[in-house]
């Protein structure tokens, strides 16, 4: 048996995949940064000094929406890249800790989860809760109401919190690891300024809307995949596609029908759109065996996302 090299050793310890395997590691295990020093709060600050009225809203939201998410994807890029300049074992230290900074895996899960079982001992507070997964007027809805609200929140957000970043980094991978990490960074750059300034209301955020449409496009059709397959059930994509383009979202349509279809439930949202009407809203025992298809779901992604970053065709650091 071949004895491996240091060089090879720090070599493998520099991969895409050992980065991705320690920033899922560490969402599994620390699930988010402290607040005060998390790179997505920082950059959500950014943001909102440009959440005002501007002679030309749509002009400048246009710039903003380019502009922003490139400058914070290039900047932990760089600091990727430089970090490696100190070691293979640094470097991939600094890319897992940039890339765990775009996931909210464990947390999405956590919070549906404390949503559904509180919908049987303390309506009250789960409405309160809620708020924390959805942006849906919680006052009136009946506990089914919103157990379906946590299920649709973590298939949605399934794409959003980790399909989306792992794929952005496994696509980057293909040129570098820092570029991997820029890449994911900058998607979910979009995604932050599309949550903040994304409404109608703001016009300085149309642009950032129809961004986050677009490179969302893929990872939401992903994450119907992968948790049509997390179900078991790969018939379930083409079941919910009916119900898919029943949301506004062109994209978060898809990961919930597809759950739908795949655990027999009825999802809805209150005078907006229902999926799966035939069905009944989800029990708590429904509601938590969802949770564990979008848990599933994430594992693959992270999975398949690992094997496509180690075959990157080159490595610039």
């Amino acid at each position: 048996m071949a004895v491996e090299t240091p060089t090879e050793i720090f070599r493998a310890l520099g991969s895409p995949a050992t980065a991705l395997a320690l920033a899922f590691l560490l969402d599994v295990t620390v699930s988010e940064f402290p607040e005060r020093v998390h790179p997505v709060v920082w950059f959500g600050r950014v943001v909102g000094r440009f959440d005002r009225e501007w002679r030309r809203p749509r002009a400048t939201g246009l710039v903003l929406a380019v502009a922003l998410p490139l400058a914070a994807g290039g900047t932990l890029a760089a600091l990727t890249a430089i970090a490696f300049r100190a070691g293979a074992v640094f470097g991939t230290a600094v890319a897992a800790l940039a890339l765990f900074s775009t996931f909210s895996y464990r947390m999405l899960l956590s919070r549906a989860s404390e949503v559904i079982a509180l919908t049987e001992s303390n309506a009250e507070t789960a409405r309160d809760n809620v708020h924390a997964l959805v942006g849906r007027d919680a006052d009136s809805l009946s506990p089914e109401q919103l157990r379906s609200a946590a299920v649709e929140s973590a298939a949605e957000n399934l794409a959003d919190g980790l399909v989306g970043p792992v794929l952005a980094f496994a696509a980057g991978s293909q040129l570098s690891l820092a570029v991997g990490v820029g890449a994911a960074a900058t998607l979910k750059a979009i995604n932050t300024m599309d949550s903040m300034l994304g409404y109608h209301s703001k016009p300085v955020g149309s642009a950032a809307a129809r961004l986050d449409d677009l490179v969302m496009w893929l990872p939401a059709r992903a994450s119907a995949v992968l948790l049509a397959l997390a179900a078991w059930d790969p018939g379930a994509v083409g079941r919910g596609r009916p119900w898919a383009d029943r949301p506004a979202s062109p994209n978060s349509g898809w990961p919930m029908a597809t759950l739908a279809a795949a655990a027999s439930v009825k999802l809805s949202k209150p005078g907006a759109y229902t999926l799966n009407e035939i069905a009944r809203y989800p029990t708590v025992e429904q509601a938590n065996s969802c949770l564990r298809v979008v848990a599933i779901a994430g594992v693959l992604a992270v999975a398949a996302a690992a094997v496509l970053a180690r075959a990157e065709v080159m490595v610039w650091l």
